[in-house]
């Protein structure tokens, strides 16, 4: 049992930074790999960034490469996702998911087993 608990969302301009968190708890998280997704209405939910507790490797989509960094701090069990330069195109529910499935980094949604709440981004122009 893994539960996820997203957190600092908010409404933005164009240009600002927000850092989401994700605090996990339940388990022993050394084992897991880490997911961001976002979704909008309408739209499938899509891969954003991926990382791993053990080295804190990552990947990240073209779309947010370059713009967003994730990050986590093992000693507090939580996982952030910095995101600067927002553009409207940013706008959607942030999730952080977690696997127990030794998936690496993955970006795809089958390979993460639990998810958290979501938190709302919303980016003006």
């Amino acid at each position: 049992q893994v539960q996820l608990v997203e957190s600092g969302g908010g409404l933005v301009q164009a240009g600002d930074s927000l850092r989401l968190s994700c605090a996990a708890s339940g388990r022993t998280l050394s084992r897991l790999s880490m997911g961001w997704f976002r979704q909008t209405p309408g739209k499938e939910r899509e891969f954003v960034a991926a990382i791993t507790w053990t080295g804190g490797s990552t990947y990240y989509a073209d779309s947010v490469k370059g713009r967003f960094t994730s990050s986590r701090d093992n000693a507090k069990n939580t996982v952030y996702l910095q995101m600067n330069s927002l553009k409207p195109e940013d706008t959607a529910v942030y999730y952080c998911a977690a696997s127990t499935l030794r998936v690496g980094l993955s970006r795809t949604r089958q390979a993460y087993e639990y998810w958290g709440q979501g938190t709302q981004v919303t980016v003006s122009s």
